[in-house]
C-alpha cells in the first residue's frame, strides 16, 4: 500500500515541505519537528508574526483562546483558531486555518493547513495532512501498551520505525468518526473515512471506508 510521504500528503500545505521532502516514510520526520520549528521560526516575518514567549510564533491573524495554553517550541499559523483550554505542549506546528480545539492536546506534531483537531482530541507523534479532520473525542495513540518500539503493519509487512513513540500518519482529506482510536504507527491513505467508534491499526488504503477491521470498503464518490 501507499506509505511514503509523497503518497500520502501535497507538500505545498505546509510550511514544512522542504524539511519532509527529506525523507520516505513520514515517521522519519519526528524526530527533528522541534529543531525544525524553532528554524522556521527565526526566519518568520516579525510583521506577520508575534513571539509572545521563547520560541513561541504565533501568527497576528490567528485566534488564541486566553485559557489556551502553548509551550515552545510552536508554530500557529495565519487564520487558525486555538480554542479554550487547549494544551499545546511543545513541538506542535500547526498550519494556515486550522482548528485546535477545546481540552484539544497536542505533543511533537505536524498539522497541515486546514486541519482540524476541533473538540477533545489527543495528537501526538503524528503528521495530519491537508484538510484532515478528526471527530471529537478521537485520539492518536502513540505508545504501545508493552512500550516496545512501534511496527508499521502493512499486509503481511512489517517495517519498523525505531521508535517507542509513534501516533498516527493521516493523509490529505482524512476523516477520522468521532470516539475513534488510532493505535500506533496507524497510517490512513488520502481521501479515506473512518467509522465513529472505530479500534483503528494498521494501514488503510486511500478512498476507502473503515467500517471495521474486516470491512474495508472502497468509497463510491
Amino acid at each position: 500500500m501507499k506509505l511514503t510521504i509523497n503518497d500520502l500528503y501535497d507538500l505545498t500545505h505546509t510550511i514544512a515541505g522542504d524539511y519532509l521532502k527529506g525523507f520516505t516514510y513520514p515517521w522519519e520526520a519526528l524526530a527533528g519537528i522541534k529543531e525544525l520549528i524553532i528554524e522556521l521560526g527565526k526566519k518568520l516575518p516579525a510583521d506577520e508574526f508575534d513571539n509572545p514567549s521563547e520560541n513561541v510564533w504565533i501568527a497576528k491573524d490567528a485566534t488564541v483562546f486566553s485559557s489556551a495554553y502553548i509551550a515552545g517550541p510552536c508554530i500557529i499559523g495565519h487564520g487558525t483558531e486555538v480554542r479554550q483550554c487547549a494544551f499545546v505542549r511543545g513541538s506542535a506546528l500547526v498550519g494556515d486555518n486550522c482548528v485546535v480545539g477545546n481540552s484539544t492536546e497536542l505533543k511533537n506534531v505536524i498539522l497541515f493547513d486546514n486541519v482540524q483537531v476541533p473538540h477533545y482530541n489527543y495528537v501526538g507523534d503524528s503528521i495530519l495532512g491537508y484538510k484532515a479532520h478528526m471527530g471529537a473525542g478521537s485520539i492518536t495513540s502513540n505508545v504501545k501498551s508493552d512500550k516496545k518500539n512501534v511496527v508499521i503493519h502493512n499486509e503481511g509487512e512489517e517495517i519498523p520505525t525505531e521508535r517507542k513513540k509513534v501516533g498516527a500518519m493521516l493523509g490529505d482529506n482524512v476523516e477520522v468518526g468521532c470516539n475513534s482510536v488510532l493505535n500506533p504507527g496507524t497510517v490512513i491513505g488520502r481521501n479515506s473515512n473512518v467509522y465513529p467508534v472505530s479500534c483503528v491499526r494498521g494501514v488503510i488504503p486511500e478512498g476507502c471506508v473503515y467500517k471495521g477491521k474486516a470491512n474495508i470498503v472502497i468509497k463510491i464518490n
